[in-house]
């Protein structure tokens, strides 16, 4: 399958597979961002992805970042449409006790 990708800003990092033969791609944060205990935070990717049609894409957690830190995609899967066009961003939501910092180029779902 291709997966067509265009750069929304040159800080922005492609999705791409952690090892070789892993089901999915991580997508990356373009911002620093920090999200309170029990808040949520959009947080923009930098790209747009053209799917083929026929097709989905989801947002799914990071399993190291809700064992280590209790922070999760809010809407776990996140649906992106064959027809959507804009910015992939990630709602993520802060379930710990502490603030949790979002860094820039950071794995985030």
């Amino acid at each position: 399958m291709i997966l067509k990708v265009k750069i929304l800003d040159e800080r922005a990092i492609l999705p791409r597979r952690a090892h070789p033969g892993d089901a999915g791609l991580d997508l990356f944060s373009l911002e620093k961002k920090e999200i309170l205990p029990g808040e949520s935070a959009l947080v923009g990717t930098g790209i747009i992805i053209e799917l083929p049609e026929g097709t989905e894409a989801q947002v799914r957690p990071r399993s190291g970042m809700a064992l280590k830190h209790r922070v999760t995609v809010l809407n776990s899967p996140g649906t992106i449409d064959v027809g959507y066009r804009g910015e992939v961003k990630v709602i993520l939501i802060n379930h710990g006790k502490e603030k949790f910092v979002v860094e820039e180029g950071m794995k985030i779902a």
